[in-house]
């Protein structure tokens, strides 16, 4: 609820929800909501700051005529702001300018509070699906043991899973260089155990002390 001794900018934010505002009522304000503005509480009741994209909400609304969508989904037709504006007070929701581009605007009755953090967690997952993929790095000894090596190779399923190559490298200690074909062996070891879920990109290479090889998802 709108406090005349706080400053407009103050974020609005209740146990119940984010923001209730009634077109009836003129003592309470409607604003542009940003992210600049306005935080929304996550599961822990912790503060998280959501899409920079201006939404108009309420009153903040301008277009006179609207294509309403009720709180279900259900197209409710066109009808004016403040026909609009009176179903959304009436089942105590919110009225959200969705589409403002639209011709006329689209706009929704829904929980603000509500709408925002599905938004937000809409935003997280879009963002974790478009993350660039990044070139991982496994390092594995000669004489590593069978329990350790079933755990590196765990974590190289879980970075291929993600959608990450990962780059194998075999290491050769000391003496160990006189017998360079038991790196070929560890690489050949190790891409049997992965058969099920990556191919190799090339043939393995040798630098120095090291002998890798990169692997991708199937």
């Amino acid at each position: 609820m709108y406090n005349p001794q706080i400053p407009f900018s103050t974020p609005c934010v209740t146990s119940r929800n984010l923001l209730k505002y009634k077109a009836s009522n003129s003592t309470k304000r409607s604003c542009s909501i940003t992210a600049d503005s306005i935080g929304v509480l996550n599961k822990t009741g912790k503060g998280a700051y959501i899409s920079n994209q201006s939404i108009r909400t309420n009153g903040q609304i301008r277009a006179t005529e609207l294509r309403v969508i009720g709180q279900s989904g259900e197209q409710l037709g066109i009808m004016s702001r403040q026909e609009a504006l009176k179903l959304a007070e009436e089942a105590g929701l919110d009225l959200v300018e969705i589409s403002p581009n639209a011709a006329p605007p689209v706009a929704k009755i829904v929980d603000w509070g509500k709408f925002q953090y599905q938004k937000m967690k809409e935003d997280r997952k879009n963002r974790r699906s478009n993350k660039q993929s990044e070139l991982k790095q496994m390092r594995f000894g000669l004489k590593i043991g069978q329990g350790d090596l079933e755990i590196k190779l765990r974590k190289v399923r879980e970075f291929l899973e993600e959608g990450h190559k990962v780059r194998i490298q075999i290491f050769y200690r000391g003496r160990e260089m006189a017998h360079k074909e038991l790196g070929y062996d560890m690489i050949q070891k190790i891409g049997t155990m992965l058969e099920e879920e990556a191919v190799f990109e090339h043939q393995p290479q040798m630098a120095g002390r090291n002998l890798s090889v990169v692997v991708r998802k199937k």
